[in-house]
């Protein structure tokens, strides 16, 4: 433990000086602006509650919308910001329901997802602030693409010959705060995150393993824990383009958590070993330019900590904390499928419909949760 806070503190350091010991160079001084809106269609039926009760089926009709600018202040120095809709308080959760505020046609909600400065060159990028998390990734089950993380991220990528048999070589870092303590650095609830990004055969095989250090955090978002804990996650993930030309790929991706909660208050024993996953998808197609389709294939199996569900994706069912008045998601302890159909009318202009069906693995009342949800997204983007 002490040797990965010493590199944590060197990283931290050197990014420091790397961002602001730098050869002057030519003002760029270049603003861009960025943004997105979404409608959706979305309906929820054939789901039980840990109580054996149907829920009742739901439909809803909801939009999201993202705003962003970056500064290039010079050739290798940038800021950027994003205001998105939805709660501020959920982190997983960009989304509006239409005729859901608490007044009739009330105001909504318009948050800061993104505030961030950052260092790039051509075989290093570092940033402080809050910007998206520095993770390769073949879906949103294990870090939802909404959550991005306060902190320092970093990247290096190396060797970069498509002659050889290691085409590419890369290392994800990051040291990320998530609840501050008034305490030193290190009694601080935060994430501390190391990938290798390996590229071999062309570039048509990615082989992705990572260590995951969540220190203290609670079982519950929203300060509503009962109980605080570690998770020490080592990834394993993989992709092969079998076609460059139809972009027809498969991946892998393998979650063990390797930390002991033999001993862990508030743990019981149904789920003190719960904590392996894995996430196999088929993807075929992109959403690039003018009748481009995708048909994709998820299939998942996460058990209860392999994953922390609270910063994973809230789309494959309507489990969320709102029983005990926190915002989130708490998808994990599940198994089941997506398939995901798009067309792109234009570049950034595509609709994506999705299904989706869930069961729960161990049961956290009298019943095995389950549920079948169906969504529409219109994705429009400048």
């Amino acid at each position: 433990m002490y040797l990965v806070r010493l590199l944590f503190i060197s990283l931290i350091i050197f990014s420091s000086c790397t961002l602001f010991a730098q050869k002057d160079s030519t003002d760029v001084k270049r603003l861009d602006f960025t943004g997105d809106f979404r409608f959706r269609v979305e309906h929820d039926w054939n789901s039980i509650n840990s109580n054996g009760d149907l829920r009742t089926d739901r439909s809803r009709l909801r939009y999201r919308m993202r705003f962003g600018l970056r500064y290039q202040l010079d050739q290798v120095s940038s800021f950027g910001a994003r205001i998105r809709s939805g709660n501020i308080n959920d982190q997983q959760g960009p989304h509006l329901t239409i005729g859901g505020n608490n007044g009739e046609f009330g105001l909504s909600q318009i948050g800061f997802e993104k505030l961030y400065y950052q260092f790039s060159s051509k075989k290093f990028k570092a940033w402080i602030g809050k910007n998206d998390m520095p993770l390769r990734k073949m879906n949103e089950l294990f870090w939802n693409d909404n959550v991005f993380p306060e902190g320092i991220g970093l990247q290096y990528i190396g060797l970069k010959n498509k002659e050889k048999a290691l085409n590419q070589f890369g290392i994800n870092a990051g040291h990320f705060i998530i609840n501050s303590r008034n305490g030193s650095f290190f009694n601080d609830a935060y994430l501390q995150i190391i990938q290798l990004d390996f590229k071999l055969l062309d570039e048509r095989l990615s082989i992705f393993p990572g260590y995951y250090f969540f220190h203290q955090i609670g079982n519950f978002p929203d300060q509503q824990h009962e109980f605080l804990l570690d998770y020490k996650i080592f990834h394993l993930g993989g992709e092969y383009i079998i076609s460059q030309k139809s972009k027809l790929r498969l991946s892998a991706e393998l979650y063990m958590n390797l930390q002991d909660y033999t001993d862990q208050e508030g743990i019981t024993d149904a789920f003190v070993d719960q904590k392996e996953g894995v996430v196999i998808s088929a993807k075929y197609g992109q959403l690039k330019k003018k009748g481009d389709f995708i048909v994709d294939l998820y299939l998942a199996n996460l058990q209860q900590y392999s994953i922390v569900d609270y910063f994973a994706q809230n789309d494959w069912a309507r489990w969320d904390y709102s029983s005990i008045n926190a915002s989130g998601s708490r998808l994990s302890n599940f198994r089941g499928f997506e398939l995901r159909l798009g067309y792109a009318f234009k570049e950034r202009f595509n609709l994506i419909l999705r299904a989706y069906q869930v069961e729960q693995l161990v049961a956290i009342g009298t019943s095995r949760e389950n549920g079948s949800r169906i969504r529409l997204d219109l994705n429009i983007g400048f």
